[in-house]
């Protein structure tokens, strides 16, 4: 799996209007017809600057956790990982995006794709949690 890194740019003031209302994923309600808010999505998204950085996917290891290959993931290094955390880690020389598994025998990597093996992390591998991923950005259309 390949991913490109990329630093957060909060220098600007770019806003999106936000709905006073939520949408309703069951039945269908009246539509208010107005926009009365504004959203920035850096504060929306970010929670600890200096530590966050945004990265493309590339590869299908994590579809069925519905993480495409084109999609943007927002990760934050300062998080300490926990079991089942999907994380961008770095195994070996290589960048690889999996969920984190901690058992007794090491470090397990799993993907959310039954075509790909996991990974066993072992005491022989060279390995870090780059960041913990805290937010996905996947385009539907």
């Amino acid at each position: 799996m390949k991913l490109d890194f990329f630093a957060i740019d909060d220098n600007t003031n770019d806003v999106i209007p936000l709905s006073e209302n939520s949408v309703k994923a069951g039945f269908p309600s009246p539509a208010q017809g107005y926009l009365d808010q504004s959203i920035d999505l850096n504060k929306v998204l970010i929670k600890h600057k200096a530590t966050t950085f945004c990265t493309r996917v590339s590869g299908d290891s994590m579809k069925d956790a519905n993480i495409n290959d084109g999609d943007y993931l927002i990760v934050d290094r300062s998080l300490e990982p926990h079991n089942g955390d999907m994380a961008v880690c770095f195994v070996d020389g290589e960048f690889t995006l999996k969920y984190i598994e901690i058992k007794d025998d090491g470090i397990w990597l799993k993907p959310a794709n039954p075509n790909y093996p996991a990974i066993h992390v072992d005491e022989g591998s060279n390995f870090m949690v780059w960041g913990i991923v805290t937010y996905s950005i996947h385009k539907h259309i």
